[in-house]
């Protein structure tokens, strides 16, 4: 269980208005990248705590990780700013704040999310499943572990997943969970197609050896392979609840 330390919390706070206090005021479109990210320091402060009482970082991550991360997508945030069309903002200050926010938000939840030992997928899919209800939330579910590994980079309705790194024994678990999916909704075709083309059962065949196993012949054979895959994915998206999935998202 990760803990609250409050004396390290304070420190960081003193640190911070001790730091902002030795940067000179001036118009923010003046501000040096190393002067910007301490000045919005207090922005990450602001932010992660908020994360810090919230449900989905309990016992996941530390008032002090969070406010580590918050700070890397900061300064990742201010190594991607265009000064130049910063210039033609009404209103320098909210703008940046903005451009910060939604990135150091965005990055503090996918840590949550990978230290969590979930699914890894781009922070605004995650955000489109906690705001969809019942098949929506389904289907990007199926679609992020099967069907966008098949999919064109331009194909929108897809999800990427990002590359895992989690541990084995995330994905393990996660493979099992599948597979008892899998049994319970789909017939013995259809489990042998997708478990073999997705290594859920810990080895991952070709089209051909898959079609070869159905005695599925002929030049379309990979078609079909490809076919089955996804009439069985539908399958699964029209038979599993929501609350099925919730944990892993």
């Amino acid at each position: 269980m990760k803990k609250y330390n409050v004396k390290n919390y304070i420190r960081y706070k003193e640190d911070v208005k001790y730091s902002i206090k030795r940067i000179p005021h001036k118009d923010f479109i003046s501000y040096t990248n190393e002067e910007l990210k301490i000045i919005f320091l207090p922005l990450v402060e602001n932010i992660g705590r908020k994360f810090s009482t919230a449900q989905e970082a309990s016992g996941v991550m530390s008032i002090m990780d969070i406010m580590q991360e918050g700070s890397l997508q900061l300064c990742k945030a201010v190594s991607k700013l265009d000064k130049e069309r910063l210039k033609d903002s009404i209103d320098v200050e909210k703008s940046l704040k903005s451009f910060f926010a939604k990135r150091i938000r965005g990055g503090i939840r996918r840590a949550i999310d990978i230290n969590r030992g979930t699914m890894r997928i781009p922070e605004h899919k995650l955000n489109e499943m906690r705001k969809g209800k019942d098949e929506k939330m389904v289907r990007m579910f199926f679609n992020s572990i099967f069907l966008s590994i098949d999919a064109k980079p331009d194909d929108e309705d897809m999800v990427y997943q990002i590359p895992d790194k989690s541990d084995p024994y995330n994905e393990v678990l996660l493979n099992a969970y599948l597979m008892s999916l899998l049994n319970k909704h789909l017939n013995s075709n259809e489990v042998f197609v997708l478990s073999k083309s997705y290594g859920l059962d810990g080895i991952k065949w070709s089209a051909n050896e898959i079609a070869k196993a159905l005695e599925i012949q002929g030049v379309s054979a990979y078609v079909r392979v490809s076919e089955l895959k996804k009439q069985a994915v539908e399958k699964l998206i029209e038979n599993v609840d929501h609350s099925q999935v919730l944990d892993y998202l």
